[in-house]
């Protein structure tokens, strides 16, 4: 008895100075079994019942496990957030209240500054006391070098460290934390995302998907603002540029609101095509056009091209095959009050280009002018196919070329997984042109769409010897007539 009452004064004095003291329950039985011989049955019985509601293991040093989840939540498939909680140890300085601040300010470098954790904590055994937490992974042997005991001494404080148990729960880990610990390990964790207004758009792999719904709901938890998650069920359908997908977790409102360099938009993101990526790409588009050009966005979608040109006081032709992308493009331009300004077509591209485009086209550059004023912009944006719909420029119009300077620009966009993208999608714009653009063309890199595989824009003035097709000389002679038949142009081609 008398070891053991040794042992346990031996215990408080090195485990017990402060009142945050080491609550390391396995490591207290150690000591007394150092000292008493043995671990005495009495006393086990009551560490496995009085004690069973405490942590299962407390860390005694700062590693870098510190801040990760317990390791029970592996394999999780449905969202425990009480599973999450454990206790760590870290370092601490006792301190006067007067003083937190001047402490705080002296040691910046060394407090605790991870978000959701508090930096200063109550004294349970002294009102007039804070404990400063202190960052782990900085002083890991829970000593302070001899400069910062310096300014310690110079505040008045103590400058030994204490040790403090930090009780850490679900609301403290971060997103990539929490997943990192739930899915198996060596697995890759994904915790981006694609935010389109109050929805997160994932694209999980396939070892992901057991988890898709835990992970749903802790993007949702960890984004303000985020309540509904979705993950994309299959690639992007050509046709109306749309793609199946899952709600994973959160409300299944799919209707949302977005803003994009200052112009707001309204879409159902189930039905239609939304990339918030291309933001940068919109801007630089719009940033080419001045006041009074002309805009045709042959593939528009809810506007993301049309409504800024049109806000920039340009003439917007836009177009989209999509019955729910043209109905929500009108919406946008009432929205953003630049309706009158902007004439919507529901057709499909070939059938805008060779209607719409060509009679505009049509009036508009044979005009006389001493100087050229008023340029025009053909966007296409469909990377998928916008290139095989190039063609289409061949022989558009029928007549004298214009100048030079009068000749729309094409801003067409593609895919490539070619090991030069440049080259590879000026050459698929070539072999739909049936001409060189060497010298004459621009290729801008937009983004990275995955591996290997990039998208791209190519800028150039359609030539005039693309676009143009001659009529014949006499129109009069039934030969001349049989002849341009023949050449694919009709009477009704030629009149127009």
């Amino acid at each position: 008895l008398w070891r053991l009452g040794y042992s346990a004064r031996l215990l408080r004095t090195n485990h017990f100075k402060t009142a945050a003291s080491n609550t390391s329950f396995p490591a207290v039985w150690l000591l007394l079994a150092h000292y008493s011989g043995r671990l005495p049955g009495p006393f086990v019985i009551v560490k496995n019942t009085t004690f069973s509601t405490m942590p299962e293991t407390v860390e005694e040093k700062a590693n870098p496990g510190l801040y990760s989840p317990h390791p029970r939540v592996r394999g999780m498939t449905l969202l425990n957030r009480e599973a999450f909680k454990r206790t760590v140890v870290v370092p601490a300085l006792k301190v006067k209240k007067e003083t937190v601040n001047g402490v705080l300010k002296s040691l910046k470098q060394w407090v605790l500054q991870r978000p959701g954790l508090k930096r200063v904590v109550e004294d349970p055994e002294d009102e007039d006391s804070r404990f400063v937490i202190l960052d782990p992974h900085k002083i890991p042997e829970f000593f302070l070098g001899e400069s910062e005991q310096q300014v310690l001494k110079q505040l008045s404080v103590h400058p030994k460290v204490s040790k403090y148990n930090l009780e850490l729960t679900y609301e403290n880990f971060r997103s990539e934390e929490i997943l990192r610990a739930v899915l198996p390990e060596g697995q890759e964790v994904t915790s981006g995302f694609s935010r389109v207004g109050h929805i997160a758009h994932l694209n999980l792999r396939d070892h992901q998907l057991p988890y898709r719904h835990l992970i749903g709901q802790v993007i949702i938890d960890k984004n303000p603002g985020i309540t509904c998650a979705v993950n994309k069920t299959n690639i992007i359908d050509s046709t109306y540029r749309n793609f199946d997908m899952e709600v994973l977790a959160g409300e299944s409102n799919l209707v949302t609101k977005v803003k994009e360099n200052n112009v707001a938009y309204e879409l159902d993101f189930s039905k239609v095509y939304w990339n918030p990526r291309l933001s940068t790409e919109h801007s630089r588009i719009v940033e080419l056009l001045r006041p009074g050009d002309v805009l045709f966005d042959v593939f528009a979608g809810i506007g993301p091209f049309a409504i800024p040109a049109a806000k920039k006081k340009c003439r917007v032709f836009a177009n989209d095959l999509n019955p729910e992308s043209h109905r929500w493009l009108l919406h946008n331009c009432r929205l953003n009050k630049v309706d009158t300004k902007v004439k919507a077509f529901n057709m499909d591209g070939r059938d805008f280009l060779r209607g719409p485009v060509r009679e505009e086209l049509s009036k508009e550059l044979p005009l006389p002018k001493e100087e050229q004023k008023t340029a025009f912009h053909i966007v296409m944006n469909l990377p998928a196919l916008a290139v095989e719909f190039l063609d289409v420029f061949r022989h558009l119009l029928v007549g004298e070329p214009c100048s030079a300077a009068g000749l729309p620009t094409v801003h067409c966009y593609g895919f490539s997984k070619h090991e030069d993208p440049a080259k590879d999608i000026q050459e698929r714009a070539e072999a739909s042109l049936r001409t060189s653009l060497e010298g004459r063309c621009s290729t801008y890199l937009v983004r990275n769409v995955a591996p290997n595989k990039e998208m791209l824009c190519i800028s150039f003035q359609v030539p005039a010897d693309v676009l143009y097709k001659r009529p014949c000389p006499d129109e009069a002679k039934p030969a001349s007539k049989r002849l341009c038949t023949s050449q694919g142009f009709s009477e009704e081609k030629l009149l127009s």
